[in-house]
């Protein structure tokens, strides 16, 4: 059985963690080839996987970390699939299947998909087996790209008729999704304000109301967390 995928390396925390040490990617080389047995291990290799066009195996990533005095997990991006968010809690597939109550190789191709097909009662199983947060929950069951659907419309017309829909997908207090709902609905209307206002607004204007729906994900989960 193929083993699960890692978190993304996140190359920006290495860069920043080298630097808060007063190190050069010549030092981390030098760290990792001595005290961890990897010869071929350059300041341009390292410099790549700051840049993220280059990526640390595991056993690298391991002496990164040693180099960098931190800890491996403090090397990982935030986990974006059910694959990796099971890797990053070391979750063998066997348990989470068991756990939700579906066959292993069910389970897996649901991961290989990027589709969740458990019930409502299996879902609630996998949020706690993975210590799913609620913004992971919808990520990693498919649900973000149907929400982010359903939020730009919302805040483009009539939030009040989105309410129903959308908390179908996030299970959400209604007054603290109606709160957000309207939060975001005034947010987007004030750019759109700025644009349409004597004069023809301004490009920039233009632009941060096309950088709102952009975002809205991250925005909606903004104004739901100042509400719970």
């Amino acid at each position: 059985m193929r083993q699960p995928s890692a978190p993304p390396f996140n190359a920006p925390a290495a860069r920043r963690l080298r630097a808060a040490l007063g190190m050069g990617p010549e030092h981390v080389a030098h760290a990792m080839r001595v005290s961890y047995g990897l010869p071929y291990v350059t300041p341009d290799l390292v410099t790549a996987w700051e840049r993220g066009t280059a990526a640390p195996s595991h056993p690298e990533l391991t002496a990164l970390a040693g180099a960098l005095w931190c800890s491996p997990g403090e090397l990982f991006g935030r986990p974006r699939t059910l694959r990796e968010h099971r890797a990053a809690r070391a979750v063998a597939a066997e348990d989470v299947a068991r756990a939700v109550g579906v066959d292993v190789r069910s389970y897996l191709r649901m991961e290989e998909s990027g589709r969740w097909r458990g019930d409502e009662r299996q879902s609630a199983a996998l949020a706690r087996v993975l210590d799913l947060a609620l913004p992971d929950f919808v990520a990693v069951t498919g649900r973000e790209a149907r929400l982010a659907e359903l939020l730009r419309s919302a805040v483009t017309t009539r939030w009040q008729a989105y309410g129903r829909p959308v908390r179908k997908l996030v299970p959400l207090d209604p007054d603290v999704l109606d709160g957000a709902l309207r939060e975001l609905h005034e947010d987007y209307q004030g750019h759109m304000a700025a644009t349409l206002s004597w004069g023809g607004g301004s490009s920039s204007a233009s632009e941060s109301g096309r950088e709102f729906l952009d975002r809205i994900v991250e925005n909606f989960w903004t104004a739901v967390g100042k509400r719970s």
